[in-house]
């Protein structure tokens, strides 16, 4: 069998593996990154026209004071069809082209890895890139685009929750049969898959027959983020300004500039002409004058990335511990802003309402009870927040949990497709 590679291609972080001669492992593939099995899917292009990806592009982003264009969560816009293009340097990049120097770099770690070229991927989806069908086909098409321009020939999708699963199966001895529900958390989806697993089996081709249901709603991790960032940071940065109208009337901050503050990957959006015109006007009339200098030196300095992850660490934090603080610096503004963990569940719990009712909705489709699931297996960062993860212990029970490799289960799953594909 020839080699083939299973891309996880993430809304944060990506990770391959590599399926030869039916063995798969996951590789390292970035050298910058800590955890090197996994790669940021972040991009920094300098003023000088360098380019750079995953962890490096963070400490170059910083050790260059921003200066430049950072481009994160770029896997959120594939099913949007009104981001087609933007200019970097006086160049054109679709955003298929920003994808491949991603994927194009994973490819070409792991090609270093195996000693010759690879052309055949399994990349993993969603089930969901979004609830509109026409978006979905999109995403997916453009996803395969990209692959293609970072050189790959055949391409091939597998669910990612499904390629979990197979993971987990890879665990199981020889014959042992189990009904599962797979939990398998993004930065962007969360996805869930009932299937029937095998010991043994994994390597079989054409498994769908073995999927019971699937499911999923397009938030996770950083839609937890925006809900941090809304209660307790966006007040620093204009939330609750008022100002007035060139009529004299009193209005609220524009929708379209908190909606943007708040969703960390749109920030550099706010970076234009248009939007420093309205700041300024707004700031003659405001009655919090230094939240809007504060928001105008967040856009101008390029800095919400960093402020998001120090918002993500605390959240973080909030999975071990029942307190935690929001430490960010910038320029005359310093923010210690403490958040306890009922804060966050309560500021969240729309979203884990939405979860609970995907996560029903998948077991009846599959007409199942909670009493004929054997193991509820989860993945992601997000399956470890306490209030996620009590919705399956709830619903199924302490004893049927398991987790396992958090960051890579997806990435080996895809690996282990490789036989159903190629």
């Amino acid at each position: 069998m020839q080699t083939v590679f299973g891309l996880d291609f993430g809304t944060t972080n990506s990770a391959l593996s590599v399926n030869s001669q039916g063995s798969t492992e996951v590789i390292d593939i970035d050298p910058h990154n800590p955890t090197e099995k996994t790669m940021r899917s972040v991009i920094f292009m300098d003023e000088q026209q360098g380019v750079y990806l995953g962890q490096e592009a963070i400490v170059q982003y910083i050790e260059q004071g921003g200066y430049g264009r950072f481009m994160q969560s770029i896997k959120s816009f594939l099913p949007s069809a009104m981001f087609e293009y933007t200019m970097i340097n006086g160049k054109r990049y679709e955003l298929e082209d920003m994808i491949a120097l991603i994927l194009s770099a994973i490819k070409q770690r792991g090609e270093e890895f195996v000693g010759h070229e690879v052309t055949d991927v399994v990349m993993g989806r969603p089930v969901l890139f979004s609830e509109d069908r026409n978006k979905d086909i999109l995403a997916e098409g453009r996803l395969k685009r990209a692959a293609e321009i970072a050189g790959f020939k055949h391409v091939a999708f597998q669910m990612e929750p499904v390629a979990a699963a197979l993971t987990f199966e890879n665990s199981l001895a020889q014959g042992d049969e189990k009904i599962v529900l797979i939990g398998d958390f993004g930065g962007g989806t969360s996805d869930f898959t009932v299937i029937k697993l095998t010991g043994g089996k994994s390597g079989q081709p054409d498994r769908i027959k073995d999927v019971l249901s699937l499911g999923g709603v397009y938030l996770a991790g950083d839609a937890f983020d925006s809900r941090l960032m809304w209660e307790k940071v966006a007040k620093y940065f204009g939330r609750n300004v008022r100002y007035k109208s060139m009529t004299n009337q009193t209005l609220d901050m524009p929708s379209p500039i908190t909606f943007k503050l708040i969703n960390w990957h749109l920030i550099p959006q706010l970076r234009t002409n248009s939007v420093r015109e309205a700041l300024r006007h707004i700031k003659m009339t405001a009655d919090d004058v230094v939240a809007i200098g504060n928001l105008e030196n967040l856009i101008e300095d390029n800095n919400g990335f960093m402020l998001f992850q120090a918002i993500e660490k605390a959240k973080i934090e909030l999975s071990s511990y029942e307190r935690s603080t929001i430490f960010f610096r910038e320029q005359a503004l310093e923010i210690k802003e403490a958040v306890e963990r009922r804060e966050f569940e309560a500021a969240i719990h729309g979203h884990i309402a939405k979860i609970a009712a995907c996560i029903d909705g998948t077991m009846a489709k599959a007409g199942l009870t909670p009493e004929d699931i054997d193991v509820v297996f989860t993945t992601g960062g997000t399956s470890h927040i306490p209030c996620v993860r009590d919705l399956f212990i709830q619903r199924f029970g302490l004893e049927k949990m398991q987790q396992k490799d958090a960051f890579t289960s997806v990435a080996y799953g895809l690996g282990l497709s490789a036989s159903m594909f190629f």
